[in-house]
């Protein structure tokens, strides 16, 4: 993600009292990713920080869950993946402000913390965060009924990074990493990706996420394995793409490909390339274009009423 330290700290506490004011305590339930051991996981301290909500060193994932009011509530339910290059996770303008809207429409929002990869705190950093959104993804199926969502209306948005990771977990949701003895589905019923890292290729990779998560010298397997443009096939969920064509930290190319793959393979998609736009969206397509086009989506596609 582009500069979130300079842009948090500008509007940090401002939006800090805000998410206070729309998410009163009752709200919202945090709890531990996984009621028992954390797969894959290395004993050690736990460094978390968080800095005007761009959050450090992660080793213990969460999900928060944000329900909507029971007389607006769809059904619907979006696991929200913020971005930070698989080196931060950008918790507010990439996560609270986006359940804030999925709420407004009747959808609820759970946002996942999810572990960022170091050979510190994982055994195969690789695959840490698919882990945990596999596990999110499961999580928020098998508590379908007490959070009365529609089990097969489970979607899932990234940004940037995040939007790699839920690209990944929309093309290798049969391969199970997680303990999963009910045999519930991992695939998500839909993809909305933002501005998002798709390939992990030299062309067109964000080479600081595949560092974080595959280190300085990947196999060409691993490169090949987490660039999402090359895994797509029949079954990936339906996707909604957008992106800037003016991003210069995550080539449009990226959004572009994975379009491709997904039009090859005939699998429903959308894609809204704004001309401007930079990384992030910090300015324009304000959020109401750009996430207005997202609920359209839902609609025609019949993840919402």
């Amino acid at each position: 993600m582009m500069r979130p330290e300079a842009f948090f700290t500008m509007f940090g506490i401002r939006i800090l009292l805000l998410v206070c004011c729309i998410f009163p305590a009752a709200a919202q339930t945090v709890m531990p990713l996984y009621p028992d051991k954390i797969p894959n996981a290395i004993n050690g301290p736990d460094e978390e920080t968080n800095k005007d909500q761009v959050i450090r060193k992660v080793s213990k994932p969460t999900l928060t869950v944000f329900l909507p009011p029971a007389a607006n509530a769809n059904g619907a339910a979006v696991i929200v993946c913020p971005g930070g290059g698989y080196g931060v996770l950008v918790m507010e303008w990439e996560g609270y402000r986006i359940a804030e809207e999925l709420n407004k429409s009747g959808i609820a929002a759970i946002i996942l913390k999810y572990r960022l990869p170091h050979e510190k705190i994982m055994t195969d950093k690789s695959i840490g965060p698919l882990q945990d959104a596999q596990q999110a993804i499961k999580t928020v199926r098998e508590r379908a009924k007490e959070w009365k969502i529609d089990p097969a209306k489970i979607g899932i948005i990234g940004f940037s990074a995040g939007g790699h990771l839920a690209a990944t977990a929309g093309t290798h949701y049969d391969s199970t990493f997680i303990s999963n003895p009910e045999k519930t589905s991992l695939r998500p019923d839909f993809m909305i990706l933002v501005y998002p890292v798709i390939s992990l290729l030299d062309k067109i990779g964000h080479k600081g996420s595949s560092s974080n998560l595959l280190g300085a010298s990947p196999t060409a397997e691993k490169v090949i394995y987490f660039s999402n443009e090359l895994q797509v096939k029949k079954t990936t969920p339906p996707t909604y793409l957008t992106h800037a064509g003016d991003d210069t930290v995550v080539p449009v190319s990226n959004s572009i490909k994975f379009y491709e793959a997904l039009h090859a393979n005939g699998v429903a998609a959308d894609m809204h390339i704004y001309s401007k736009g930079e990384h992030g969206y910090p300015k324009t397509p304000d959020l109401n274009e750009w996430f207005g086009r997202c609920l359209l989506w839902m609609k025609t596609n019949r993840f919402l009423p």
